[in-house]
């Protein structure tokens, strides 16, 4: 699923709230500096105008585009914005006293005092964080994009890309279609593939997008095209080239290129934001109960089988970057290395997926009798450690289920598809009866179908037919 590229005043939310911090601070420090020290906000005129200054900075914000090039603005010209934006600030501050007639109660002084201590707190603040962030030290999250090009137009290619000091990008490799340089580099990025092996690179490795820029009098290869749309990987054309894909397009700006982005799925800023303010809320509470949890069961694992209480196993996640997911160890220390010996025993209908009916590596079991194992694991307790990984940003509380690495590896291109949303504690296959569901191919058509419609009332819907599940134990194992 992809996130529409935020516009420049959403973008930078960090540089926001700084300017709000740096707004509220300088008011504080001309208050005391005219009243001595004390709390402003026990007076109504005063703290109405913390409060205002809070939203209408916002307003400015919004109207006045303050951000747009902020990472490309030399010290010079960032004084001249901080100095713009103050003066609106200022302007509407004093319509706002100015209506309200509060003026004769609000000390010029401190008026006068704040907006200069603000031009300085802000000017510092904004050049400080830019620096930090264009020397790499503050990391910002970002996606990972290949680029599938020819030698001649490669360097141009990432020349435009890098020329935009705020692209949510890392460009993790290069696909060459018109030479085989794999191993070298072109401008420190790694040509990672040539046309043959592109498919292959894309469904093993962690890929989120895909630019696909080629000469005018070069085809669109329709194998190459048709093969990232089954793996659900975003895919953005030039528009000098047109395709027809199945999926969510759109008309976006990447350096100085105009593309049409396709996706499974295309989500607002909106809805991210809320579907992650909904899974820290539920990472909380999970991550609480998971700490009264360890202190009930920890030690009934520890004495059936000693060794640590939490299991860390590397899964695949969102478009193929790896994570460590967490657990309570349901089984024995060497359930890994007995798993290839039980294969043929998988009552899967196939390799890609595995569950068999009593697992011998499952603690407590012994000549067909369960243990404190089975009961984490029918109860389900023994994923809640999982929320661990949701405050992280790994997993979702709602999402498909992160393969294994043996599981990835046997993937076709169509299966990659389901990876193309971040995993989750529970999703559609948990709540349609999982044990049930012995073809592989029908996981994938539940996960794809979750994907492809998902919304925020539909992660709601599923997180209280997952409660309905877990209370009754349909469908576990």
């Amino acid at each position: 699923m992809y996130k529409k590229i935020s516009k420049s005043w959403m973008k930078h939310l960090d540089f926001i709230i700084l300017d709000s911090i740096c707004l509220q601070l300088s008011f504080a420090i001309a208050y005391w500096i005219r009243h001595g020290w004390g709390n402003f906000y026990r007076l109504p005129v005063y703290r109405n105008m913390a409060i205002y200054l809070a939203l209408i900075n916002l307003v400015v914000v919004f109207f006045h585009e303050s951000y747009r090039g902020i990472l490309r603005r030399g010290y010079l010209k960032e004084l001249k914005a901080v100095v713009s934006h103050i003066c609106y600030l200022l302007l509407l501050s004093s319509l706002y006293l100015f209506v309200l007639q509060d003026g004769q109660d609000f000390s010029r002084i401190v008026f006068m005092i704040t907006w200069g201590i603000c031009v300085i707190l802000m000017y510092i603040e904004r050049c400080l964080w830019k620096n930090l962030i264009l020397s790499g030290k503050i990391s910002q999250p970002k996606r990972s994009l290949v680029i599938v090009t020819t030698s001649n137009l490669a360097e141009s290619c990432l020349a435009s890309l890098q020329a935009n000091g705020y692209i949510p990008y890392l460009i993790t490799g290069i696909c060459l279609v018109d030479k085989d340089m794999v191993g070298e580099k072109i401008m420190e990025i790694p040509v990672v593939s040539d046309e043959k092996n592109v498919l292959d690179y894309i469904k093993y490795n962690w890929v989120d997008e895909v630019l696909f820029n080629l000469p005018k009098e070069m085809a669109l290869s329709d194998e190459l095209i048709s093969g990232c749309a089954a793996m659900g990987v975003t895919i953005h054309l030039i528009l000098t080239k047109m395709a027809a894909i199945d999926g969510q397009q759109m008309v976006e700006k990447m350096g100085n290129y105009t593309v049409l982005s396709t996706s499974i799925n295309i989500a607002t800023d909106r809805q991210l934001f809320l579907k992650r303010a909904l899974d820290v809320t539920g990472g909380i509470v999970g991550t609480l109960i998971t700490g009264l949890l360890t202190i009930i069961i920890g030690p009934i694992i520890y004495i059936q089988s000693p060794g640590p209480i939490f299991f860390a196993q590397e899964r695949v996640g969102k478009n193929g970057k790896k994570f460590k997911m967490y657990k309570f160890r349901s089984m024995y220390m060497d359930a890994e290395e007995r798993k290839k010996e039980l294969m043929a025993q998988n009552d899967r209908n196939d390799d890609l997926m595995f569950k068999m009916e009593n697992d011998p590596r499952i603690i407590g079991a012994k000549d067909g009798k369960k243990g404190i194992g089975h009961f984490i694991r029918e109860t389900s307790l023994d994923e809640f450690p999982q929320f661990i990984n949701v405050l992280k940003g790994e997993m979702s509380l709602v999402g498909t289920r992160p393969p294994t690495f043996d599981e990835w590896e046997k993937y076709s291109l169509h299966h990659r598809a389901r990876l193309a949303i971040k995993p989750g504690v529970t999703g559609m296959w948990q709540v349609s009866g999982r044990s049930n569901i012995l073809d592989f191919e029908d996981v994938v058509a539940l996960d794809t179908k979750y994907i492809r419609n998902w919304s925020l009332s539909l992660d709601i819907k599923i997180l209280f037919q997952t409660i309905k599940v877990v209370l009754f134990r349909e469908g576990s194992a």
